[in-house]
């Protein structure tokens, strides 16, 4: 069984949840405090030990490149004015393995998956998709899938039970337990919103995928909208072979929700030691 080296993240939608301001800015270059979403993303995949990244951009998504590059000038700059600290920063996030290919239609996370097939080589690899983030400590979310498929050896889904109803659209999860706690066997997953989500397991933005997806994505039919969902191709796989859902632990921020736009933005402001203590007062004080 081949490690898990390379990660792929797609980032080539609209974001049209986010308009206007994912008119002219990628939803992924969004802040969190002072940090990028995509950012956050590329991390965690970082800290689980992928050794490799590939961002699936599309048109207007060349502030993502930007951003993992060098930027001489800025670091100049930076030198020069003895911002040793903030120097340090930007340099650690250009020194990041990141590959890069545009999706040249944007037809669904299905049709971008398909873009990665030559840069995975026929390995498994992880996904992690660009405008969700899960904020976990110690563990990351893609590394507890890794560590599950490193026992089952199959296609991964994450997923999180919801303990509310939902006001957008979920993929809740149709499953059969297994005998072990957390993992079940995954037959496919169906778009719900509101009391119907309840108590229900839910898809998040995590995957680990054999490279046999390939052939699956390739056989299936685009929806009305013309996208090729990636539920749809692993329901394909699931009447194969086995796939599997995990359990995840941790918070979801999905960034093209406003509302949890806005919980992440206060939550990881919070977290943050020079920031905490200020910023409690204010929201106390505003409250």
């Amino acid at each position: 069984m081949k490690p898990i080296r390379k990660a792929v993240i797609p980032a080539a939608g609209y974001g049209t949840r986010f308009l206007p301001a994912t008119k002219s800015i990628p939803k992924e270059m969004i802040p969190i405090v002072d940090k990028p979403v995509i950012q956050y993303v590329v991390e965690e995949a970082i800290q689980s030990g992928i050794e490799e990244i590939l961002i699936i951009t599309g048109h207007g998504k060349r502030a993502i490149e930007d951003h993992f590059d060098t930027n001489v000038e800025l670091e100049y700059h930076l030198r020069q004015h003895g911002k040793v600290a903030m120097l340090d920063m930007v340099q650690e996030i250009s020194k990041i393995n990141i590959h890069y290919i545009r999706q040249k239609h944007i037809r669904g996370v299905g049709d971008a998956i398909l873009c990665a097939e030559s840069f995975i080589d026929n390995e498994p690899f992880a996904v992690l998709l660009g405008d969700d983030i899960i904020y976990h400590e110690p563990e990351p979310a893609i590394h507890q899938l890794m560590r599950t498929y490193n026992k089952c050896g199959a296609t991964m889904v994450g997923c999180q039970t919801l303990k509310e109803a939902q006001v957008v659209p979920r993929n809740i999860i149709q499953s059969v337990a297994t005998e072990e706690e957390g993992i079940s066997l995954f037959l496919g997953a169906e778009k719900a919103v509101g009391h119907e989500t309840e108590g229900k397991s839910a898809m998040l933005g995590r995957y680990i995928l054999t490279p046999d997806i390939f052939e699956i994505l390739r056989r299936v039919q685009p929806n009305k909208k013309g996208k090729i969902k990636l539920s749809d191709a692993l329901k394909l796989m699931a009447s194969r072979q086995a796939v599997y859902t995990c359990e995840i632990k941790g918070k979801r921020y999905d960034i093209g929700n406003k509302l949890d736009y806005l919980k992440a933005t206060v939550e990881y402001a919070l977290r943050r030691p020079e920031l905490k203590e200020t910023f409690r007062t204010y929201l106390n004080q505003y409250i």
